[in-house]
């Protein structure tokens, strides 16, 4: 594995500067429109696609660059451009990784390309963890998921919320309970194809922010899927679910559940995305500062306007640090021992909250209207203190690495 650096090579730039460029040149001219509209804009996921952004190919080619920073770096400037529209672009990733992370390799390239279809019929997929009485509680999850042996067939109940992409997906990727003793130890994803009877799109959330990504409840209603569809297959959970009982017999290591993996897999992904919230907020800010004149001189002049922006610039590269370590150790295999990658979303996201709301102060009362773009920024920012695992989840994953003690 290649040692960490900070020097991105030629490919890596020639990459950034692609997607910056269409993050600027069709993403940032549309983000107002969206937001207000508070739909998928599927025309520019279309625009993504023609281009090749949009599309398995891209994102393999960033998931498998050896450094770990094509992922982090990719995402830093979509959301740059805009965080709802992006979150569109890059909500089926979430899903994918879900396939990645706990699927076979016939699972991989059976039902990826279909998560995204391509230029001329554009798709996307949805990954469906959270509940309405399980979010940071993933134990108290109640989806069930049972086998009937007959049919080789898996039948899912249940009711999944805050899902990007739910409803509207063409696949989704479900975590249900197989084995509830085991606790989140008994979860396990499963594949729900295109179609599938019983599967239909509940509540809409109409939200604070990310107004243009589709939030949505997902019900599951006697929900057959084929025994093919569980990732992973049947043979590798019964030997996860029997080493689950005999540790729990004997208070042994804990066992990762199926979410677990995918959210570990996604959250210096999550932290890039924060980072480029932030980064748009405060190079908006710092514009504004030195051509803004009260009292007869920038107001950058003035050293608390300077000091604030000195603060956000030192936050938002410490952050992305945080974000490229991360991706550069799962990348080369090394162990979250302190909770890296969990560290990278926690500053990132808080970061993204303080940033935004800084720029607005700075622009004081046009910081405040549509007018300009960092009140959405704080809007979209909000969220990154708590989806993927809230800000407290982060500190407490973190306090119990570092110490070895089961904090509650």
């Amino acid at each position: 594995m290649p040692e960490f650096a900070l020097d991105l090579n030629d490919d890596q730039k020639a990459v950034r500067e692609w997607v910056h460029g269409f993050a600027a040149d069709v993403i940032r001219p549309a983000a107002a429109e969206w937001d207000e509209r508070e739909e998928t804009p599927w025309p520019i996921i279309q625009e993504a696609a023609k281009i090749g952004l949009y599309s398995l190919d891209f994102y393999a080619q960033q998931f498998f660059d050896p450094t770990g920073l094509g992922i982090p770096m990719a995402m830093e400037e979509l959301f740059w451009g805009d965080a709802g529209i992006a979150l569109s672009i890059v909500g089926t990733g979430l899903a994918a990784v879900g396939v990645l992370a706990n699927g076979t390799e016939e699972q991989v390239g059976t039902w990826i390309p279909q998560m995204y279809g391509d230029a001329d019929d554009v798709k996307v997929a949805a990954f469906c963890s959270s509940e309405p009485d399980a979010g940071s509680d993933v134990a108290a999850m109640r989806t069930r998921a049972v086998y009937d042996e007959a049919k080789d067939e898996w039948v899912l109940n249940g009711t999944k919320t805050w899902a990007t992409n739910g409803g509207i997906a063409n696949v989704h990727v479900v975590v249900a309970v197989v084995d509830p003793e085991l606790g989140s130890k008994g979860h396990a994803s499963f594949i729900v194809p295109p179609d599938t009877p019983g599967l239909a799109q509940g509540q809409k959330f109409k939200k604070h922010g990310i107004r243009a990504s589709h939030t949505a409840e997902v019900v599951l209603d006697d929900v057959r899927v084929p025994g093919s569809c569980l990732l992973g297959g049947k043979e590798k959970l019964d030997e996860r679910l029997a080493r689950a009982r005999e540790r729990a017999k004997t208070g042994g290591q804990r066992v990762k559940n199926a979410a677990m993996a995918t959210f570990e897999a996604s959250r210096p992904a999550v932290g890039a995305q924060a980072v480029g919230i932030a980064r748009a907020a405060y190079e908006v800010a710092l514009e504004y500062a030195k051509t803004r004149v009260q009292f007869g001189r920038p107001i950058i002049d003035n050293q608390g306007v300077a000091f604030q922006l000195a603060d956000m610039r030192t936050r938002v590269d410490a952050a992305r640090l945080l974000v490229w370590r991360a991706s550069w150790m799962a990348a080369a295999g090394k162990p979250f021992d302190s909770a890296e990658g969990s560290m990278s979303k926690l500053f990132a996201g808080e970061t993204a909250k303080s940033v935004t709301a800084q720029a607005m102060q700075i622009l004081g009362g046009n910081g405040y209207t549509r007018e300009y773009p960092v009140e959405r920024m704080h809007r979209d920012a909000a969220i990154y203190t708590i989806f993927e695992g809230t800000s407290e989840i982060q500190r407490l994953v973190i306090a119990r690495t570092v110490s070895g003690v089961p904090i509650r």
